[in-house]
């Protein structure tokens, strides 16, 4: 489905695809390229690297990947006072590194990279993990960690309570959720998070360029097509909208929101 050429998602598909770019530099570009044109990334990296060197400078010699887990959990929450943003989870800052960094509140998803970034500092390898709903992070395959509330080890029972709050009692859980997440299913889920931020903000149009963007990266995702659709309905852009809502029900026809689809394709045509 070709879109008019948009010269933000060109830039931001480049850099997704730069094997010279780490993820942190991908998340401050992105935030660059959306919100914050003048942003200096390289001065939010110094940031993150005199974060893990006061870190690294803090421990013994021990390499106890128990005893490093707590201290790294000791540096950024209780001494820097980072944390999970329970209060406005919503904001759209809470998607964009840099504003992590600086008011030290952000979503699961942002709060892991940089959890996992600063643990770098202290040799601990750790995974980001793409369990439904939530992102958290591992060690090996035995240490389960949440970042968002403070680097709290999870049992099984934990993990399936998130899913049960999340998911109102629907998914069970199945090891295959604590599988690593590349790099590229990162980003696409924090574009997703902050598409669903903007959403609820009402800033259709920034919601929109997420949506475009995610569909650069999957164009026949069906929830990004449809979400695209009802973005371009609030825009008043109708026959952007139909067209993709329309184009939702053909690669989903059993969809569970049909009934709810359909009546804004009527509402639209009834419209025009």
């Amino acid at each position: 489905m070709e879109e008019e050429f948009d010269p933000f998602v060109a830039e931001w598909l480049s850099s997704v695809k730069n094997p010279n770019f780490n993820l942190v530099e991908k998340c401050l570009k992105f935030a660059q390229i959306l919100e914050y044109p003048n942003l200096d990334v390289e001065q939010y990296i110094q940031k993150i690297n005199r974060i893990g060197m006061s870190l690294k400078e803090s421990i013994s010699d021990v390499k106890n990947p128990t005893y490093l887990i707590s201290m790294l959990n000791e540096h950024l929450f209780e001494n820097l006072g980072f944390s999970g943003d329970d209060d406005d989870y919503y904001n759209p800052k809470n998607s964009f590194l840099n504003e992590v960094i600086d008011k030290k509140l952000g979503l699961p998803i942002t709060i892991s990279i940089l959890y996992v970034e600063v643990a770098k500092f202290i040799g601990l390898d750790l995974k980001i993990v793409r369990f439904p709903s939530h992102i958290l992070v591992k060690y090996n395959e035995e240490i389960i960690l949440d970042p968002f509330h403070d680097g709290e080890p999870l049992d099984v029972d934990d993990l399936q309570q998130i899913l049960d709050v999340n998911f109102d009692e629907q998914i069970k859980f199945q090891p295959e959720f604590l599988d690593e997440i590349k790099p590229e299913q990162i980003l696409l889920r924090m574009t997703r998070n902050l598409k669903n931020s903007y959403v609820q903000s009402f800033v259709y149009d920034k919601a929109l360029r997420c949506t475009n963007i995610i569909l650069a990266i999957e164009p026949e995702s069906p929830e990004d097509i449809r979400d695209k659709g009802i973005i371009e309905e609030r825009l008043h852009n109708s026959e952007v909208a139909l067209k993709y809502l329309n184009k939702y029900l053909e690669i989903n026809p059993n969809a569970e929101d049909i009934d709810f689809i359909l009546e804004m394709i009527r509402s639209i045509k009834t419209k025009n």
